[in-house]
């Protein structure tokens, strides 16, 4: 199995967050997607690729173009307004209103939370998103399931908005980029606003997501099993939002629903983000899921026998990260 990977994630590696305890380090940290790398280079049958370049033209489909050149310039307007160089955190939101011609001022335009960006953040995103297509072209080219390890991950990226740890969006890059009819499933603990919001109204794209119930869990505003979609886009969303101790019998329950959706759907692709925030004991997460129930995950997933792009999301225990990704892609590779 296919693995893009790019060592330019470490460029981005805020030191601290700011949460409701007041700035606490930063879980999104580089070791990560090292640590996933060096089980995977421990293992036969996973073969690590670097991305290629590509032109900015998919990313123009995806995000607004003012967001991409606020991602962009933010950090260095930020410090030559002797703002902190520790990094970009928004002290004001917009809700709805309208955009400032100063760039420093956009932060709370183009931000839905208080997650940092530093000097190194935007190239660490444009990488991953690179990841991101260049796995998508390797399935285009006749791969069965390809890997792309991205970081930082981009679930909660939405078309004008960062949050979440996330920037720009991969697993809706590469699900652009595949074409057809793709069927968009993402097992993160935290629900994928952002990918939600760029497909709600597509009946292109298939977005299903099974995750924390909104009511308790971050994002908080958006996840519930109501929200279905708009225009002809409607019925093409599907959320299946869980209680908190959920563990392996009720996810592959709720799975099982989420497969069957998929079945009728009739996708050519199949585009999963994983987060593995979903195991019992993350720091960010609080359901119970074992690497057992991972792996069942990761075999009906492979049993649907279609063209399948697995992309990093979320899961923040560094000492469960590696086993978790041989759970999952082991049925693939």
């Amino acid at each position: 199995m296919k693995v893009v990977y790019s060592d330019i994630h470490q460029h981005h590696a805020p030191e601290r967050e700011l949460t409701r305890e007041g700035y606490t380090p930063y879980f999104e940290c580089p070791q990560r997607a090292e640590t996933i790398l060096q089980a995977l280079r421990a293992t036969p049958g996973f073969q690590i690729v670097p991305p290629s370049a590509h032109p900015a033209d998919l990313l123009r489909k995806i995000h607004d173009p003012g967001y991409l050149h606020f991602l962009e310039g933010i950090y260095p307007a930020w410090v030559k307004a002797s703002e902190p160089a520790s990094g970009v955190v928004p002290v004001t939101f917009a809700q709805g209103g309208r955009r400032p011609a100063d760039l420093v001022n956009q932060t709370g335009y183009y931000c839905f939370d208080t997650t940092p960006i530093v000097g190194g953040t935007y190239e660490a995103a444009l990488a991953a998103a690179h990841c991101a297509q260049s796995a998508a072209e390797l399935l285009l080219g006749g791969g069965k399931a390809v890997y792309a390890l991205c970081r930082p991950p981009g679930h909660h990226a939405a078309t004008a908005l960062c949050g979440g740890y996330c920037y720009l969006n991969n697993a809706a890059l590469a699900a652009t980029r595949l074409g057809g009819r793709v069927a968009l499933l993402d097992i993160d603990y935290h629900h994928g606003n952002g990918t939600q919001e760029i497909f709600y109204a597509s009946d292109q794209v298939l977005f299903l997501s099974l995750h924390a119930d909104p009511d308790h869990a971050y994002p908080f505003f958006w996840g519930f099993a109501d929200e279905r979609g708009k225009g002809k886009g409607e019925g093409c969303t599907r959320n299946f939002p869980l209680p908190a101790g959920t563990a392996d019998q009720c996810y592959l329950e709720t799975l099982d629903q989420a497969l069957a959706l998929i079945q009728s759907f009739g996708p050519d692709y199949l585009v999963l983000s994983a987060g593995f925030d979903l195991l019992a004991g993350d720091p960010l997460g609080d359901f119970a899921v074992s690497l057992e129930g991972l792996k069942r995950i990761g075999e009906k997933l492979a049993g649907l026998r279609l063209p399948t792009l697995v992309v990093q999301e979320g899961g923040y225990n560094l000492g469960k990260l590696g086993g978790a990704a041989l759970a999952l892609l082991g049925p693939f590779a």
